[in-house]
């Protein structure tokens, strides 16, 4: 029996009684299993008496007698008012005659111990555990289980897979789709397949093993797989057809081996691509849903890039082939997108070299390249595209020398000679006579612009154009050795183009967008958006599977825990209001003390 205090209380009416009173408690003492009598003594002027428990006692019942107990009794009272403690103890066992139990008496005395009363408790709280059980067990975390799609970005340069997931319960209200894996394919893009199309499907599967790895197998059948051919293939189909179409096929057919879902393959238009990418940025950082201000894309590619934003001062009508209207989540966008074919940086460099081979020579000194930078090229391999095919020279040498000369200043010239910026019919352009609107909020820069300003470390807009462009003029003038020493393991051809490809970017952004020293900071270079990669994917499968509605879904007012909260709040209330509401049923304890 654990240690603590018991409290008795006695109370009189001094005008009705003239003898003292004094309550009785009997204990059994264990040690010697002989009752022992604990009398509790009267004082006229204390109210309240306490009774101390002392350990070795086990309390068996109270009652109440009309007369002093013997001086032989143990007692033991507390005054209050004096604090004073008088211990009166006897080891001669109690009489029967001085002691009497009414249990009955007590159960009367007790308001809980009424049938009614009992019953409405234990009924009320079995309510109470039921509803906080029902609240538990609806709001206890479940094992998510989720959808699947994946996508096959076929670009320029290269093919690369990624593999989306939602909530399979929300779907396309509130189901929010991140970025799982991504896979890039070994080799080229498809579009380089074009003599040998079955290389195209082979090149595929490595990376379409790792999907069936990721996605669950119960969900393969169900998973719906995409593939998107950007400017890569927008370029073979321009130049030969036939040669795109037996690509595709070729794809196709690997693909349709898959155990998952294939819709199909198709090539991508320039607008597209741009919307595309545009719906990704926004989507991924939350700006559709919560109607805020929406932030532009920007997208490099290998053969083409494109510019996509909203502009206060665009509403479709001066250049109707640049707009694109959207309502997505109850809001109504109208979209500016162009993408400029041939200006992704691989195709931007080849116009770049067949301007300085105009005459066919057999060496150039390019200062686009590192001092000291020394390749042997072949001519129908740089003209080898569309974007460059019919300014191939007459009579031109099957090779030439490529010497690198690293002068940032020159470089910025001849850069600027493949853009036009004499013609415009429209009120503004950016260059070669396309309509753009004034640039406006915030601009995402991802892919090439990404990988290229973070190999140059100029991902930092807030470091001003001056400086960019003395870093730049630094970073060219370093002689090529040099570069291959402090960078051993990037890839030759990707290295020796990155004084060029830095100020290609630079030059289409302030010459070709018009981003001014004031509107350059609003650039933020950018590879992924919490945790998937910036791009069309997932934009275009966004799209594709309906997963952005056109009107905002409704929500409750409350969250579900939070009603759950609240009702059982309101419950407990109630209950106790019954139960207080019942106080006029209870039995009354007798205000005079009971002699027996």
């Amino acid at each position: 029996m654990p240690n603590s205090v018991l409290q008795s209380r006695s109370t009189r009416n001094a005008h009705t009684h003239t003898h003292t009173h004094s309550s009785i408690l009997i204990l059994y003492l264990a040690t010697t299993e002989k009752p022992l009598l604990i009398s509790l003594c009267y004082l006229p002027s204390v109210h309240s008496l306490f009774f101390l428990y002392f350990p070795y006692f086990h309390l068996l019942s109270t009652s109440t007698v009309s007369s002093s107990p013997p001086p032989s009794l143990p007692s033991l009272f507390l005054s209050p008012s004096s604090l004073n403690i008088s211990l009166c103890l006897s080891p001669s066992p109690v009489s029967d005659k001085f002691i009497e139990v009414d249990n009955r008496e007590m159960k009367e005395k007790n308001p809980w111990h009424t049938p009614v009363t009992i019953i409405i408790t234990v009924i009320g709280v079995i309510a109470i555990v039921a509803l906080v059980t029902v609240a538990v067990l609806q709001n206890r975390p479940l094992a998510q289980k989720y959808k699947y799609g994946i996508v096959l970005d076929a670009g320029s340069s290269h093919t690369a897979l990624y593999i989306y997931e939602w909530p399979a319960e929300k779907d396309n209200n509130t189901g929010r789709v991140e970025q799982t894996h991504s896979c890039k394919v070994k080799g080229p893009g498809i579009s380089s397949y074009a003599s040998a199309p079955w290389r195209a499907g082979e090149s595929l599967r490595d990376c379409m093993q790792e999907a069936k790895l990721r996605v669950p197998g119960k969900r393969h059948l169900e998973t719906p797989l995409y593939l998107g051919a950007t400017a890569g293939m927008r370029l073979l189909n321009i130049e030969n057809s036939s040669a795109s179409d037996v690509v595709f096929h070729a794809v196709e057919e690997a693909l349709q081996k898959s155990p998952f879902s294939f819709q199909g393959a198709r090539i991508l238009s320039g607008q597209e691509e741009g919307a595309f990418g545009w719906v990704t940025v926004n989507y991924l950082d939350d700006r559709l849903k919560q109607g805020l201000e929406t932030t532009g894309a920007l997208d490099l590619g290998g053969a083409s890039t494109q510019i996509s934003f909203v502009s206060d001062n665009f509403d479709g009508s001066e250049s109707p082939e640049n707009a694109v209207a959207f309502r997505l989540y109850g809001n109504d966008y109208n979209l500016y997108t162009h993408s400029f074919l041939c200006y992704g940086k691989d195709q931007a460099l080849r116009m770049v070299l067949a301007q300085q081979t105009q005459s066919g020579p057999g060496t150039i000194l390019d200062p686009c390249f590192h001092p000291g930078y020394n390749e042997t090229k072949n001519y129908s391999v740089l003209y080898d595209s569309p974007c460059v095919s019919d300014r191939k020279p007459q009579g031109a040498p099957a090779t030439f020398t490529h010497l690198g000369k690293g002068n940032f200043s020159q470089c910025l010239d001849v850069v600027k000679s493949i853009f036009n910026f004499t013609y415009c019919r429209y009120s503004q352009c950016s260059f070669n006579g396309v309509f753009q609107p004034l640039l406006q909020g915030p601009f995402g820069a991802f892919s090439a612009y990404y990988f290229v300003m973070n190999f140059l470390n100029l991902t930092d807009t807030s470091i001003p154009l001056d400086t960019v462009r003395k870093k730049l003029t630094s970073y060219c003038s370093t002689p090529w050795d040099q570069i291959k020493q402090q960078h051993p393991d990037v890839k030759v051809k990707y290295l020796a183009e990155y004084c060029f490809s830095g100020t290609y970017i630079l030059t289409l952004l302030t010459e070709g967008y018009n981003f001014t020293s004031e509107s350059y900071p609003n650039i933020k270079f950018i590879k992924k958006i919490k945790g998937s990669d910036a791009g069309w994917t997932l934009g275009y499968m966004l799209n594709l599977t309906n997963m952005i509605p056109a009107e905002a879904p409704d929500s409750p007012p409350l969250p579900h825990a939070g009603y759950v909260s609240i009702v059982t709040v309101i419950a407990i209330l109630l209950f106790v209001l019954f139960i207080l509401s019942l106080r006029p049923l209870w039995p009354r304890c007798s205000k005079q003390p009971q002699i027996i």
